[in-house]
């Protein structure tokens, strides 16, 4: 999908029950599969900007007005701006359908905001061949920050980072690391670490 366009209804992607199984035994909860279940699949790649907030909240809207089962966003980003970030995560959050983050394809990363974005989902999930991390806050344009707002800015952003990691039950730890340290792994390492729920092809 090009993102730089206006977005009033988006594709619906019919997927087979299965699917729909799979998502509630993640999500540990029972769900009634019609023959018209669907999810709907928002794709985005690039910086998180405004247009990033956006676009994923008409998809959000779009999945929950037409009676998705849940709305996947398959996710490739370097990171971008804390308050898009923010507002991205405030609606998947406010979600009444699951919201899955997919770091896909291969050779994609869930960096900085990215992560953030990935640990607030219902459901993590990344594809062979990603990573994810890397979550050092950065002032805008590649400028210095002193010494006393960087920790500011740091403390904020692991502690809210720690928060919505622990409302998924993930490894809210290595997410502070993500912060403090720059650290990064790959989907399998996630996995292993309880930073995702399910590495996919697809």
């Amino acid at each position: 999908m090009d993102v730089q366009r206006p977005l009033p209804r988006l594709p619906l992607l019919h997927l087979m029950a299965g699917t729909i199984v799979l998502l509630a035994a993640l999500l540990a909860g029972p769900v009634a599969v019609r023959a018209d279940s669907f999810v709907l699949l928002a794709t985005y790649d690039g910086v998180i900007n405004p247009v990033t907030a956006e676009y994923l909240h008409d998809a959000l809207l779009s999945a929950q007005d037409n009676g998705a089962q849940a709305l996947i966003i398959r996710l490739n980003t370097p990171g971008g701006l804390d308050p898009s970030m923010r507002l991205i995560i405030k609606d998947i959050t406010a979600a009444t359908i699951p919201v899955v983050v997919y770091v896909a394809p291969s050779s994609s990363r869930a960096a900085s905001a990215g992560l953030f974005i990935t640990m607030a989902a219902h459901v993590a999930a990344m594809a062979p061949g990603t990573n994810i991390g890397a979550a050092h806050p950065v002032a805008i344009g590649g400028g210095e920050m002193d010494k006393t707002m960087k920790e500011k800015v740091e403390n904020d952003s692991v502690a809210y980072l720690k928060s919505i990691t622990s409302q998924r039950g993930r490894n809210v730890a290595w997410v502070e690391d993500a912060v403090r340290k720059s650290v990064s792994v790959t989907e399998r390492e996630a996995l292993k670490l309880k930073i995702i729920d399910l590495v996919a092809e697809n």
